[in-house]
């Protein structure tokens, strides 16, 4: 058993790097995916998870593999997607799901096309699937920085998000505080696909943040405890997809995700808020 689970990260330095990776995105990354969850923004968090690939990759084909300039460009083309997505649906009598399905098709399209004219297939699967294996320590720093970011910015916010969660018509009505919250949490959720792209790529980054939120949201009611679930369910896939991908062989990002993936199916089973889990945990009536 040691030697399965914890030999691996005690041995290598390079899983010891990519476990912490995977522990800083699960406390930043994890709370943000349950937010767009109660907020029925899930879908979107998958288009804005495309829609940050354009930007990196410009700062790919200008610097290479530089962590700046693809994480400023991701940042920037993130934004742009999302307000422009949101101007869109108030300008025009489109839904900002559909702006938002088609900014996504064109971003992930423009983003393999620009990352395609170098040439290298090796660098295109390293922006779709990210390289959590290969961290380094500015990548690391990266991470860590905007997952702090992450928790400050929910400590701040916690109230009026939770709020229009709910009833955003309300908050609307009693509280400037919500075009702040609005937009200062799809700035998270920017920054939180960013930290996951460049750990499990475009195409997964969005996985860590919806999966464990819809697992936890099988198992609690409370924000609170969904919150702590999400984020001890991330950690758990986290660990077991590294573990995965040292003994099998296999790559570490996809991994991770369909350990999350086998988690929510599990939760979806066997939860209190699952298929077959309220008959398993009802309680039998009084009789008198």
């Amino acid at each position: 058993m040691f030697e399965f689970f914890v030999a691996p990260f005690l041995e290598f330095e390079f899983m010891r790097r990519a476990l912490a990776g995977s522990l800083a995105l699960a406390l930043g990354a994890t709370p943000i995916g349950l937010f767009l969850l109660l907020r029925r923004m899930s879908l979107m968090g998958d288009a804005m998870s495309h829609a940050i690939l354009p930007g990196a990759a410009l700062g790919y084909l200008a610097f290479g593999l530089s962590l700046g300039a693809m994480t400023i460009g991701g940042i920037v083309a993130g934004i742009i997607v999302a307000m422009a997505a949101g101007l869109v649906a108030r300008a025009s009598i489109l839904k900002e799901d559909a702006s938002l399905a088609a900014f996504y098709l064109m971003s992930l399209a423009a983003g393999v096309l620009i990352v395609s004219l170098r040439g290298r297939n090796l660098d295109l699967l390293h922006v779709l699937f990210g390289s959590v294996l290969a961290l380094d320590d500015a990548s690391l720093l990266l991470i860590a920085s905007i997952t702090t970011l992450t928790l400050f910015a929910l400590a701040l916010l916690y109230r009026p998000l939770v709020l229009e969660c709910f009833d955003p018509g309300f908050l609307r009505g009693v509280s400037r505080l919500s075009p702040v919250a609005h937009y200062g949490f799809l700035i998270l959720v920017v920054l939180n696909l960013v930290s996951g792209f460049h750990t499990l790529g475009t195409l997964m980054a969005v996985g860590i943040m919806i999966l464990p939120a819809a697992a936890a949201r099988l198992w609690a009611t409370r924000l609170p405890t969904m919150i702590a679930s999400s984020v001890i369910i991330a950690l758990a896939s986290g660990a077991a997809g590294l573990l995965t991908s040292f003994h099998a062989d296999v790559p570490a990002g996809p991994a991770i995700v369909l350990a999350a993936g086998i988690a929510y199916v599990l939760s979806l089973i066997l939860a209190p808020g699952g298929l077959i889990g309220p008959r398993l945990y009802r309680r039998p009536h009084l009789e008198y």
